[in-house]
């Protein structure tokens, strides 16, 4: 069964954020050391109708993406990342300091590691633990 038809995502709004490019300090191989390089991130997260909609127009009322782009910033330079997977899991981790995400469905590309392939990636999908 695909993880978007699990019941728990019933009446919930997907809010995401797609292609978002920062550079940062990741991998484990000499020619990645070196320098900073290009990651892709892309953010699903599945938030209760009730918990992101706003009688009164007001951002407050909702989760706010903003946030979600200044944590994904912030997590990146914390730090040299060896794995994709511990940069992702570090992201997913933040999305669920946002009292009212449910689920969160996220990936990471880094699309100039190999010249033969347009990118390399990985992809989770958490619910609230």
């Amino acid at each position: 069964m695909s993880a978007l038809l699990d019941p728990r995502l019933a009446g919930c709004r997907r809010i995401y954020l797609s292609d978002f490019a920062i550079d940062a300090s990741i991998g484990f191989h000499d020619f990645e050391l070196a320098a900073r390089q290009r990651v892709l991130i892309n953010v699903d997260l599945f938030v209760p109708i009730e918990q992101s909609t706003s009688a009164s127009d007001h951002v407050g009322d909702v989760v706010d993406y903003d946030f979600l782009r200044h944590r994904i910033v912030e997590i990146a330079d914390e730090k040299h990342y060896n794995l994709q997977e511990t940069l992702l899991d570090r992201i997913v981790d933040a999305c669920f300091e946002q009292a009212g995400v449910r689920a969160v469905r996220a990936s990471t590309e880094k699309p100039h590691v190999y010249p033969d392939c347009r990118t390399v990636g990985i992809e989770v999908f958490r619910f609230r633990p």
